[in-house]
């Protein structure tokens, strides 16, 4: 018996979807009064992955109730966006008991808008799944302070509050940084009033990485400093410049930042440079 969570998840059905979304050929299936008809999808998933669920494609469509609990979850996730929402299109169009009982979703406005700038989007894991996976290890050791502000970056990222996104991105690799001067230091509430102080950011690095060796101090600078400079851009009053670029940039640094910090734990947070 084929095992479909070795093939596909929510986060597998959310991307699908989202690809869905742009393509025209419904294949003989009609959507009614839908812009996605949910059923539609998931058949036709289950036509471009006969080999791995090892039947013919006429057999493929009774996977569809297997698979129909991550495509429901990735719709409502999009709707939980405001990507997509129940109901036809707009009134008078086609509508049915099966759509109107879960099936059937339509475009917003800002869904529109949303998909036409997702080409990156899609490969970036949302916080119910992989980005979640991904940041555990690093939350064990940095603490619930880093996975809140990492998992609101990646809500952010996924509603276009690209600032925003910079903003907790930063957020996140101070978690950080806090989490080693207070292992270096010891006691955290010295700690914790140094960091309140004036330029309270800039003593923690030179705690932590003041003595070290030259090539580390490097590399904790190339880790930390862009953030570092997109949490001050956003901090400004004035009109931000960051954009979906910087932002997805962000997120690669802030993961970047967790395995240097992990990878050279002993050195950070040791009392005396080696």
């Amino acid at each position: 018996m084929t095992d479909i969570t070795k093939l596909l998840n929510h986060e597998d059905a959310l991307k699908y979807i989202v690809q869905y979304l742009g393509f025209k050929d419904t294949q003989g299936f009609s959507t009614y009064g839908y812009d996605l008809y949910l059923p539609n999808a998931m058949r036709k998933w289950c036509q471009e992955h006969t080999s791995q669920l090892g039947v013919q494609a006429h057999e493929a469509e009774k996977f569809v109730y297997d698979i129909s609990p991550y495509f429901y979850e990735a719709a409502w996730e999009l709707c939980r966006r405001g990507i997509l929402r129940p109901g036809v299109q707009s009134y008078g169009k086609q509508s049915t008991d099966d759509g109107s009982a879960g099936n059937g979703y339509s475009i917003t406005p800002f869904g529109k808008q949303w998909l036409s700038e997702s080409d990156k989007d899609i490969f970036i894991p949302t916080e119910p799944g992989r980005f979640s996976e991904m940041l555990a290890p690093f939350s064990k050791i940095f603490g619930s302070g880093f996975h809140e502000r990492a998992n609101e970056a990646i809500r952010c990222y996924n509603g276009h509050t690209y600032l925003a996104c910079c903003v907790m991105c930063g957020a996140a690799a101070e978690s950080i940084l806090l989490h080693l001067a207070i292992q270096k230091e010891g006691v955290e509430e010295k700690v914790l009033k140094l960091y309140k102080a004036s330029n309270g950011r800039k003593k923690l690095e030179d705690l932590i990485v003041g003595q070290q060796k030259q090539n580390l101090k490097i590399d904790f600078e190339v880790c930390f400093g862009l953030l570092k400079y997109w949490r001050d851009e956003a901090a400004h009053g004035r009109k931000s410049t960051i954009t979906e670029s910087e932002a997805y940039t962000s997120l690669a640094l802030l993961l970047r930042c967790a395995q240097f910090a992990q990878g050279n734990y002993q050195s950070l947070t040791s009392k005396l440079a080696e």
